[in-house]
């Protein structure tokens, strides 16, 4: 069998022990340096990681094949890439950039298989006499019109 297709299948079936893990991400290079970018529905624990590594290294061989593995959880300030990933966001403040480089940071609302939805609040001319009034806005993005999404931490003072 091809060594990245049995890869790839041993990552599915460790994936399939654990239904609250998904991939992230997943590439092999030339020389075999496997790295594998998990994420959760709560998060990735270390435990969680050694496992999916432990799946997939104890079930190839070594004699056959010279290999590096790496298997990690996709980090605090790492763009989000799955529409899995934005649930458990709700609440947080994301920084979009859209296809037309257009760029929204608000909090994230809600969530579904196709689109996300960002409100924040933003000052803006009053429709009648001077100066400005406070606004909130609300807008809906589609997976499909997001480049790049990054949570943004915050530091409670």
């Amino acid at each position: 069998m091809d060594f990245n297709k049995r890869v790839h299948e041993l990552l599915n079936e460790a994936l399939a022990e654990q239904p609250t893990l998904f991939l992230v991400d997943i590439s092999i290079d030339l020389v075999s340096h496997i790295r594998v970018v998990l994420d959760g529905d709560a998060g990735v624990t270390l435990e969680q990681c050694m496992q999916v590594s432990r799946h997939i290294e104890h079930n190839l061989d070594r004699e056959e094949h010279d290999f590096s593995l790496e298997v990690g959880s996709a980090g605090a300030a790492a763009p989000l890439m799955q529409p899995r990933q934005y649930k458990k966001h709700v609440g947080r403040i994301l920084k979009i950039i859209t296809n037309s480089d257009e760029e929204l940071k608000g909090t994230l609302t809600a969530t579904d298989n196709q689109m996300i939805a960002l409100q924040w609040k933003a000052r803006e001319p009053k429709p009648v006499g001077k100066g400005k009034h406070t606004v909130t806005k609300d807008v809906k993005v589609s997976y499909a019109e997001i480049k790049k999404a990054i949570v943004q931490i915050q530091f409670n003072k």
